[in-house]
């Protein structure tokens, strides 16, 4: 068997990279996956350097390749001169002759739907928006966390669930059943003991993301304090979408809204109840959706758009990783 033309895809994210090599006509080859991609922390090349195994791991598995195109959509891909940055830094790899590289928001749209249309939040470890219309008129938000504006994200939530918990032992807050479930996660017998070992890293950052779920546990169990952290997660969800769609200049008009990122694709009934409702609010004509598909497959597909891949390459990459088609 010859050499094939291929695309190399990267999905990197805060806690973990997804890379797979997919042929010109859509067959997945390999797929790897590496740790997370934090060029705001390590810088463009070293980030880059953090991921090289996984390619590598790809590349070695998927066989004779020739890669013509590398589609990377990253997280902590936000201001111009990141851009510019990692642009710089992926060239330098020498991994495709040609590439692309995007925020990780492109690669939950592009997963969501072929028309090039359309608003995608991710809601994982921060948050995130981008508005796409078919003309290329595109909407995005700095997405740098507090200082712009952004509220919520897995890595925000446990922090405000620790925030109403330690207000609510103390008694500068109301009650709530957060004050024993957070401690008893780890074994702890109080707020106190659970805050100092966050303050002096006796549980780390990944740790106390376990926090999240069990705040959405709480939630869902009733407690007022819990359900208002959900419902105030939920309204900057729509605050984003209802805002994109209003920039882009389509309020008036039917459009997807293609949710992503481990908050928004657990299942939390509440929370995407409470999307349903606010969007139908802000934006009527606007319909929410979970995308199925992992966002590994949009940064695929954005290859096989870039190489102009043959007809049926697309929904060949959807079969391969067995989501269903558009």
């Amino acid at each position: 068997m010859g050499v094939m033309d291929a695309v190399l895809a990267i999905d990197a994210g805060n806690s973990k990279t997804d890379v797979c090599v997919v042929s010109a006509d859509g067959e997945l080859l390999a797929s790897a996956r590496g740790g997370p991609f934090r060029p705001h922390v390590l810088g463009a090349a070293a980030a880059f350097a953090s991921v090289e195994p996984a390619v590598s791991e790809a590349l070695s598995r998927a066989g004779s390749v020739s890669v013509r195109h590398v589609a990377a959509c990253l997280a902590n891909a936000d201001l111009p001169v990141e851009h510019e940055a990692l642009e710089a830094a992926i060239a330098a790899t020498g991994w495709a002759p040609a590439h692309e590289v995007v925020n990780d928001t492109f690669a939950l749209l592009r997963a969501g739907t072929d028309a090039g249309r359309g608003v995608a939040v991710v809601c994982g470890a921060g948050i995130n928006c981008t508005g796409l219309l078919p003309d290329g008129t595109t909407v995005r938000f700095a997405a740098v966390g507090h200082i712009s504006g952004d509220w919520g994200g897995g890595g925000h939530l446990w922090q405000e669930a620790m925030w109403w918990a330690a207000r609510g032992e103390d008694g500068r807050g109301p009650a709530t059943a957060l004050q024993a479930a957070l401690p008893d996660h780890f074994g702890l017998a109080s707020m106190a003991e659970l805050i100092a070992a966050v303050h002096l890293g006796a549980l780390t950052e990944e740790q106390s993301m376990a926090m999240t779920p069990l705040l959405f546990d709480v939630a869902a169990a009733g407690d007022p304090v819990a359900v208002g952290v959900v419902r105030r997660q939920a309204s900057e969800v729509v605050a984003l979408a209802a805002t994109a769609i209003r920039r882009l200049g389509v309020l008036d008009e039917p459009i997807d809204v293609l949710l992503g990122g481990g908050v928004l694709t657990a299942g939390h009934a509440l929370l995407t109840d409470e999307i349903t409702r606010l969007l139908a609010s802000a934006a009527p004509l606007a319909a929410a959706r979970v995308v199925e598909a992992p966002p590994i497959v949009g940064a695929a597909l954005l290859g096989l758009d870039r190489i102009e891949a043959a007809d049926g390459a697309h929904e060949r990459l959807r079969e391969s990783f067995r989501v269903p088609a558009l």
